[in-house]
């Protein structure tokens, strides 16, 4: 198997196309959020402003960062053949996804026509990007790295223009249940769905994982765990709503794994634990908690959150992923249904209820509901329209006997017992010129 030449023009042109036309439309129209525009003003904030904001916010950035680059990236190590591919793809697209969203999410608020970058565009940034990362682990090992660059500007066009509209109906979404989790996990069931592959049904020889590789998985799982406080309460209003985002998701977190182990054992064989369920069940009240985070629910209600969704998530991954494969012909590689879409849906629900019981001010159960629904038709739409673009046999995708494989894409090392035969056989040679 070898990576086609042809294919490794078109994506180093692509790629340095892309940087190109980024720094391009950067040098147009991004500048520094330095205030001075303001400053005739009697009543503005003081020069410094900025720089504390920047500053107060600047762990929370790093915290999210850490969950983009380190968290999601070995969370998909899990495949035994495709461990370069999960932690690198996630690093480019990552990389990627951050330039081009600060520029479609800056161009519905200009500034005098300006982008003025802060922290707290450089965080929803990110945000951006987890959106895009979310759909990749629906089509991990299945997709070229040309067609990983296309999604991840299609996409991100399509996210900041649902975002924009969530924005105006007002719904509240703080932790982005429905605005990152769902509409990810859908657009990238929708994609799988038109890349849909009858000669993988009955399964792959690399499509599953060994003890190293999810050991390896399990770091991004515990870093993604930790973290992921700061993901849900980083943009909420400082003072007593980010305080609560933290909380919430806190609370959330905990029970969540307690109602995963509980369910995993349940459900499997002589009541062992499943390392699928643990590396990502565990992490599904975060998502769930996500919309409602930075509302007053109480702990305890973050709590009942956390643990249906623990229990949501590990029943998809043992009954629900097999149907969805089967039936549905959508192959989803690391169950962002879920992960990311039952539980978003799930914390999409929450707020509408939180809402109703007038958990936030000037918070509208319809309007959440409306959002709720928007965004999963859009990601729908979209992501079908996607997917067929993608099937255009110019990206080069890969072939069926390629998915799953390291070696069609990286220079990978000798395999270990590949090694030990070459030196055993070497060292026998000396011995016996000896």
């Amino acid at each position: 198997m070898t990576y086609d030449t042809n294919i490794r023009f078109k994506f180093s042109i692509l790629a340095i196309g892309l940087e190109i036309l980024i720094i391009i439309l950067f040098g147009i129209f991004v500048r520094y959020d330095t205030q001075k525009h303001d400053s005739a003003h009697a009543h503005d904030p003081p020069q410094n402003a900025t720089r504390d904001n920047f500053l107060d916010l600047y762990p929370f950035f790093q915290d999210v960062h850490v969950m983009i680059f380190v968290g999601f990236g070995f969370l998909m190590t899990f495949l035994k053949q495709y461990g370069f591919s999960s932690v690198g793809f996630n690093f480019l697209i990552a990389a990627l996804g951050l330039q081009w969203g600060i520029l479609m999410q800056g161009f519905w608020h200009l500034h005098n026509g300006k982008i003025e970058v802060d922290i707290t565009k450089m965080i929803n940034a990110d945000f951006s990007t987890a959106t895009v990362l979310i759909s990749f682990g629906a089509v991990l090992g299945k997709t070229s790295p040309v067609q990983m660059l296309i999604m991840a500007i299609l996409e991100i066009c399509i996210f900041a223009c649902n975002e924009h509209l969530v924005g105006y109906l007002e719904a509240s979404d703080v932790g982005a249940s429905m605005t990152i989790h769902s509409f990810g996990a859908y657009f990238g069931l929708a994609v799988s769905a038109v890349l849909y592959r009858s000669g993988l049904k009955k399964g792959h020889k690399n499509e599953g994982s060994v003890y190293h590789s999810d050991l390896f998985a399990m770091i991004g799982t515990l870093f993604l765990w930790m973290f992921w406080p700061s993901f849900n309460s980083a943009i909420a209003d400082p003072g007593d709503n980010q305080q609560m985002a933290v909380i919430n998701t806190y609370f959330s977190l905990a029970a969540c794994v307690l109602s995963a182990y509980a369910f995993s054992s349940l459900l499997e064989h002589k009541g062992k634990f499943d390392m699928v369920h643990i590396q990502n069940a565990t992490l599904a009240g975060g998502v769930a908690v996500g919309t409602c985070a930075d509302m007053n629910i109480g702990p305890y209600g973050a709590m009942i959150i956390g643990f249906l969704a623990g229990i949501i998530s590990t029943v998809g991954f043992k009954l629900l992923t097999p149907f969805v494969a089967s039936k549905m012909k959508i192959q989803d590689t690391c169950g962002v249904h879920n992960l990311h879409g039952l539980p978003g849906i799930l914390g999409g629900t929450a707020g509408v209820v939180a809402a109703a019981l007038g958990a936030k001010t000037n918070c509208s159960p319809i309007l959440q509901g409306a959002a709720l629904a928007a965004t999963f038709g859009i990601s729908v739409v979209g992501g079908v329209i996607t997917g067929f673009i993608l099937k255009l046999p110019i990206w080069g995708q890969p072939s069926d006997g390629e998915c799953y494989d390291d070696t069609i894409y990286w220079e990978v090392p000798l395999e270990e017992e590949e090694h030990d035969n070459h030196y055993q056989g070497e060292h026998g040679k000396i011995k016996m010129d000896a």
